[in-house]
């Protein structure tokens, strides 16, 4: 999108973090969850035609939210966020495919925590959530991926990258002065069903049942 565009939404995201009380702070990071349902500019993004649009064709399966999130880097944080798989955090199963819009909303250099993946590694399935505090738990867990090569996405305001719910990826630590502000949108398979386990905090207080398909009024299709 243009800097124009992501400027505004980047306005709308800190205020955002400013103004919603309901955000976890983990060791690497801030983040804001749902924030479709809190607030209408950055709805506006998160529906944004141009993302789900190639969501869907990398998909190449009907896809529904899963959930969108602000994650915030402060200035001098000092931690990485590790290597780790997005999908053994979702209570899903039956899931042909997921993936994440990863939103720069502001320059993210190197050295302002962009983001390094690990080509192919999308296809090692059956891992136990990672540790994204600990460099070296999934190479324990998956020594193969150890030596794999690498791939670094410096991103400018506006640029964005897909990734698959699987594909391992870290965020180097932000070193700058400015914060580090991205907006991502998580697709899932539409007609994914419920597994129970792990939990999830945008799960949890639904009571859904296992085994029954998400609901649209929580995790709205993308048609």
């Amino acid at each position: 999108m243009s800097a124009a565009e992501a400027e505004r939404f980047r306005v709308a995201a800190i205020a955002a973090q400013d103004r919603i009380a309901d955000h976890h702070e983990a060791a690497t990071f801030t983040q804001l969850l749902q924030l479709w349902r809190q607030d209408d500019t950055l709805r506006e993004l998160t529906f944004h035609p141009n993302l789900a649009g190639i969501a869907r064709q990398l998909a190449g399966v009907p896809l529904r939210l899963w959930h969108d999130q602000l994650l915030i880097k402060p200035p001098h944080n000092g931690a990485a966020t590790e290597f780790h798989q997005d999908q053994p955090y979702w209570p899903h199963a039956n899931s042909r495919h997921a993936l994440s819009a990863w939103v720069a909303l502001v320059d993210v250099p190197v050295e302002r925590g962009c983001m390094t993946f690990i080509p192919g590694s999308h296809g090692l399935r059956g891992l136990r959530p990672q540790d994204l505090t600990d460099s070296a738990d999934l190479f324990r867990i998956a020594p193969e991926l150890a030596w794999q090569r690498r791939v670094t996405m410096p991103l400018r305001a506006g640029d964005c990258t897909f990734h698959n719910a699987y594909l391992a990826h870290t965020a180097a630590p932000n070193l700058t002065d400015d914060p580090r502000i991205a907006h991502v949108v998580i697709y899932v398979d539409a007609d994914l069903t419920y597994l129970g386990a792990p939990g999830h905090v945008v799960t949890d207080p639904l009571h859904l049942t296992v085994g029954q398909r998400l609901p649209d009024s929580d995790f709205p299709p993308f048609v």
